[in-house]
């Protein structure tokens, strides 16, 4: 008889010890024993008492340039509402009539009794939008990436992801239990070497990359990904988060900017940055997205998106589609190319403008201040933070290991009076700062 100590499973017995009295089973290893060496647990245990994080900070007021937070008024140059339309009387109109005709839940996922003529009337004018034949709204954007590429891949399929993608494609790609090739941020010829890999891996091939960039606010070559891409056979889903309701001439995001919408098999984007809101959706042929309606699970098995997010989420996008959303997208680009060249004035490394075909270039409304190390992003935060403007910061995983950002981003809203303020707290902190903690990274040539 072996011993219970041997090398041998006690799954679905009960294990005794050597004097013959019954012993309860055991784990090995607690599992929440991980959690007291957790490096960001650790992290956000030294930053607390000194009042140096930067997350779970409390709104006081609706998203606006200049936002109410924890008793202060701040500059807000944090936020995704790109547009600014949160606060459009419009916008608001809708929320409100949806609660009254449709309550404040739906109680049951779109299968079932979740799906309302809102929902509807969205995904046939996102399809309008977007100019696909079809869209399926998800009640996350985060669910739309994780819904789509886990019903559309599979074991013995390969997906390859640029580095720099959201998150959400990489769990997307994790519950596929599909192959997962990974080149490095925007490098084509590290792309077409995952490729010519993934054609012999014998199944299907996706290639997913961000349209713009969460973090970066750089833009994804999509053309010539799209070209490569069609040149091994592999569809392409392009994930416009932060690109739809801010690029291209009707607002559609990256693919339109540049004219390469027909070459792009499925399109994301989400409701929670220009469209004021909260939800995702999906856009692409009648047969992939009759498809995910049947068979993504984060849609069959979540509960539909309260009624006023699917009503304030039409509402701003049909203030897009309008007269009113040229200026709105003219507006928000004007302001992140002025706001780009007043912390380039400073001397800050800022992600540098992309250039496209025609010659120009285009800064996002994300535009990032590198400041590498950790802890030193941490006190600047703090020290504007005080100043009076709010920013975000992202450390690793969000970004490479010594990569450590601020990440600052404008919306259409904002007045050059806002700006002009932001750079002086910004002029003023930074000279304190360095002069107390160092420099920081010089620009990028």
């Amino acid at each position: 008889m072996r011993r219970v100590d041997d090398d041998v499973s006690t799954h679905g017995t009960q294990a005794t010890s050597t004097t013959g009295a019954t012993a309860q089973p055991r784990a090995a290893v607690d599992l929440f024993a991980r959690i007291a060496t957790n490096e960001r647990v650790q992290q956000w245990a030294a930053a607390k008492p000194h009042d140096l994080s930067p997350y779970f900070r409390t709104a006081e007021s609706p998203a606006a340039p200049i936002m109410r937070m924890e008793g202060k008024d701040r500059v807000m140059l944090g936020s995704n509402n790109y547009l600014g339309l949160t606060g459009d009387p419009r916008v608001l109109e809708a929320a409100r009539k949806a609660i009254d005709v449709y309550g404040s839940g739906l109680t049951g996922s779109r299968l079932l009794n979740g799906t309302i003529p809102l929902h509807l009337d969205l995904e046939r004018e996102i399809a309008e939008w977007m100019g696909t034949e079809d869209a399926i709204v998800f009640a996350t954007g985060n669910q739309a990436n994780t819904g789509a590429l886990s019903a559309l891949l599979g074991p013995g399929d390969t997906v390859i992801a640029d580095s720099g993608d959201h998150a959400s494609i990489l769990d997307g790609c994790i519950l596929s239990k599909a192959k997962l090739r990974a080149f490095r941020h925007n490098r084509l010829e590290k792309l077409e070497k995952q490729l010519d890999r993934a054609a012999g891996d014998g199944g299907g091939v996706l290639v997913v990359v961000d349209g713009v960039f969460s973090m970066e606010g750089d833009i994804a070559p999509v053309p010539e990904v799209a070209e490569l891409a069609k040149r091994y056979g592999a569809r392409l889903m392009v994930d416009e988060a932060h690109g739809a309701g801010v690029l291209g001439a009707r607002g559609a995001g990256t693919c339109e900017l540049l004219g390469c919408e027909d070459q792009v098999d499925l399109r994301m984007g989400t409701f929670s940055k220009s469209l004021a809101s909260a939800g995702g959706f999906i856009a692409s042929s009648h047969e992939v997205v009759q498809y995910l309606r049947l068979q993504s699970r984060p849609y069959l098995f979540t509960a539909s998106a309260v009624p006023a997010a699917v009503g304030a989420a039409l509402a701003a996008l049909r203030i897009v589609r309008s007269s009113e959303g040229p200026q709105l997208l003219s507006k928000v680009l004007d302001n992140a190319a002025y706001w780009h060249a007043g912390l380039t004035r400073l001397g800050l490394h800022v992600v540098p403008p992309t250039t496209l075909a025609d010659g120009s270039t285009l800064i996002t409304p994300i535009v990032p201040v590198l400041v590498g190390d950790d802890w030193k992003a941490f006190l600047l935060w703090k020290a504007l933070w005080d100043a009076g403007a709010f920013v975000n910061v992202a450390v690793h995983p969000a970004v490479p290991p010594g990569g450590a950002l601020l990440r600052t981003s404008v919306m259409a809203t904002h007045e050059r009076e806002d700006l002009d303020r932001a750079l002086e707290l910004f002029e003023r902190v930074i000279k304190d700062f360095t002069a107390e903690h160092g420099p920081l990274p010089g620009p990028s040539h």
